[in-house]
């Protein structure tokens, strides 16, 4: 029986889309095109999520694959990536209604140690992850999903049962990882209805 839920950030709890975040910051179609390739390529996102690169290595190694004109709005970007991004319409009211049946919430993320360390500054996200009984951040670590690691790493942490949790995340890849240790897997598709239906029928 399912009695705990884990949930990925980014595309999951949080709408999370590069060209949307650059978009933000300028206008310059050409310039989104640029800062989206080149400040969210994987060579840096990668090396973020394991802890192994920090922010400001990451603009500076980034800024120099860019022309000038647009460090600014590649920096912005970055800076505020996670500030700008909405909540995924629905999600709190879903996570309100998992918790009052007595669930355990527990989130997952293969994100920075700058956002696990600083992510309470911003409110909307203090608030999204409040209810959550346990936050496991990659950063840290320096291991990140789908590697078996970090999924035992939490059931550990947690005192959980492989079998009672459903872990809910937007890769395939991840969910194969969460499989190894015996976690069943949800892939959301951005449906939160169907999420809602699936969890609390």
């Amino acid at each position: 029986m399912i009695q705990n839920y884990i949930f990925d950030l980014g595309q999951v709890l949080l709408r999370f889309v590069p060209r949307e975040i650059v978009a933000d910051f300028t206008d310059d179609p050409c310039a989104i095109k640029a800062i989206t390739e080149t400040m969210f390529d994987r060579l840096y996102w990668d090396r973020l999520d394991d802890g192994t690169i920090s922010d400001e290595e990451t603009k500076a190694l980034a800024c120099q694959r860019l022309p000038k004109e647009y460090h600014e709005a590649a920096c912005l970007a970055f800076d505020r990536c996670f500030q700008t991004r909405p909540i995924i319409e629905g999600m709190p009211s879903l996570l309100s209604d998992l918790k009052k049946t007595g669930a355990g919430l527990y989130l997952l993320s293969n994100i920075s140690c700058f956002f696990a360390e600083h992510y309470r500054e911003t409110p909307h996200l203090a608030q999204l992850l409040s209810p959550f009984d346990g936050l496991v951040f990659s950063g840290p670590l320096h291991v990140t999903k789908p590697s078996r690691e970090i999924f035992s790493y939490l059931l550990g942490k947690y005192d959980l049962k492989a079998e009672e949790c459903l872990f809910i995340d937007d890769s395939q890849i991840n969910l194969d990882g969460a499989a190894r240790v015996g976690i069943q897997g949800y892939l959301f598709d951005g449906d939160v209805l169907k999420l809602r239906r699936a969890l609390l029928p």
